[in-house]
C-alpha cells in the first residue's frame, strides 16, 4: 500500500472502457513504478507494483494469459 498523502498527489487514469459508476481500477504512475487503486474507493489505497511487474502483468493481458477470468 503507499501512503494516502502520495496517493492524493498522483494522477490517476482509468480505461476509456471505463463504464461511470462501475466496476473500475485507477492507475497512476509513481517514483519506483506504479500504483493501482479501486477507482469507487480510492481512500481505501492502492497496491504499488514495480515497472517491470506492471509491464508483465500487461503483457500478459496481451497475450490474452487472463482471457479465461472474464
Amino acid at each position: 500500500m503507499i501512503d494516502g498523502r502520495l496517493h492524493d498527489s498522483l494522477a490517476w487514469q482509468k480505461a476509456m472502457a471505463s463504464v461511470p459508476g462501475g466496476m473500475c481500477v485507477e492507475v497512476a504512475e509513481c517514483s519506483g513504478g506504479v500504483a493501482v487503486r479501486d477507482s469507487k474507493c480510492p481512500e481505501q489505497g492502492a497496491l504499488m507494483y514495480s515497472k517491470a511487474e506492471f509491464a508483465a502483468f500487461v503483457d500478459g493481458c496481451r497475450q490474452g494469459e487472463f482471457d479465461h477470468l472474464l
